[in-house]
């Protein structure tokens, strides 16, 4: 009876063993074998993940400034895939494809932002064929859009829901030979106030501060269709985040940083950013020494017109880019007295609009 027993639950016990055994394989192997899942590698100063590997086409000469071609169609339309903005796929590098690939020789490659040559080499066409996506440094666990800006790569990068909706060569302010915000000033004729309105009547009078860029945590919180000309100068499609500072389009975004303290961004890139930001957007940007969020507020602020006194009362110089002129400009005889308002009044006059270029 015992046997009898025995037989009749032994098929049971025994398909219910063999699916013990399987589930231990399949765990066990599953921890081995990694060979359909995509690994996944970090290039400072941003962590890529890769996906599937794409055959690769070679690349039989170096692509720099002034050559064309089909090879030239060939790299332009990967720098777009991947989220680098090099301009109109057009066969030739220009300007907009140089800083494309300045772009991604920093983010990618980890090349210091001085070393950037912005010539595409057979080596870094083979490893921008490599199948990869930018990370944010602030995942929101894909539930928010934000945006990431890195002063030490000048670089800028828009995520949607932590994919990278574009990614952009910036120059943002002018540092000095100590690495600390340069000293302006200038006299300037505006028409427009800091929060881009139109004055009654235009005003001249001397601007003197800092060009800071300041780390920390903001929020996009006005933003300008077209050309305004602020007291500072003239931006393009302005979208401000730090009282007057703004990321907007500029005709000159050169290598190194060269603005009034605000974030410059390639002028036909400024005809489409405001449409992939909303306001409240939160804005990160890292300085090279903190973490945003740990930017006290004191160090977040600009530099204000009026917080600084010209040490050379009698001329203004302007500032100086690699492809800009310096002028001279003799200052009016009276002085202007100008008040820092606060922040909850907006309209503050910074020393972060960029220059007429």
């Amino acid at each position: 009876m015992m046997l009898e027993q025995y037989r009749r639950w032994f098929p049971a016990a025994f398909a219910a063993l063999l699916l013990l055994i399987v589930v231990v394989a399949g765990s066990v192997s599953g921890d081995e074998d990694t060979s359909d899942v995509p690994p996944t590698t970090t290039v400072a100063p941003q962590s890529m993940t890769t996906s599937t590997t794409i055959p690769k086409v070679s690349l039989t000469r170096n692509l720099e400034r002034g050559t064309s071609g089909d090879d030239v169609v060939m790299v332009q339309q990967r720098l777009l895939d991947l989220g680098f903005d090099p301009g109109p796929i057009d066969g030739v590098v220009g300007t907009l494809t140089k800083q494309a690939v300045w772009a991604y020789e920093k983010l990618v490659m980890g090349v210091p932002r001085a070393d950037a040559t912005g010539v595409v080499t057979p080596a870094l066409w083979d490893r921008m064929q490599d199948p990869l996506m930018v990370q944010p440094r602030r995942p929101t666990g894909g539930l928010r859009n934000h945006t990431e800006i890195y002063l030490e790569e000048q670089v800028l990068v828009v995520f949607h829901q932590d994919q990278p909706a574009l990614i952009t060569h910036i120059s943002s302010g002018e540092l000095d030979e100590f690495g600390e915000p340069a000293l302006y000033c200038e006299v300037v004729t505006y028409d427009t106030d800091s929060d881009g309105e139109l004055l009654e009547e235009p005003i001249t009078k001397e601007i003197c501060a800092y060009a800071k860029t300041p780390g920390g945590v903001f929020t996009y919180r006005r933003l300008v269709e077209g050309t305004r000309n602020g007291p500072l100068g003239d931006m393009w499609n302005p979208v401000y985040f730090n009282y007057g500072i703004a990321v907007h389009g500029a005709l000159q975004v050169p290598a190194e940083p060269a603005s009034h303290g605000c974030v410059r961004i390639p002028l036909h890139i400024s005809e489409y950013f405001q449409s992939l930001i909303e306001l409240g957007d939160s804005v990160l940007v890292w300085n090279g020494v903190s973490e945003p969020e740990d930017v006290t507020y004191e160090e977040s602020l600009p530099s204000f017109d009026g917080s600084v006194q010209n040490p050379n009362p009698t001329t203004t110089t302007s500032t100086t880019t690699t492809s800009t002129t310096t002028t001279t400009t003799v200052a009016p005889t009276t002085t202007t007295t100008v008040e820092i308002v606060d922040e909850a009044s907006g309209t503050s006059t910074t020393s972060t609009s960029v220059e007429s270029e």
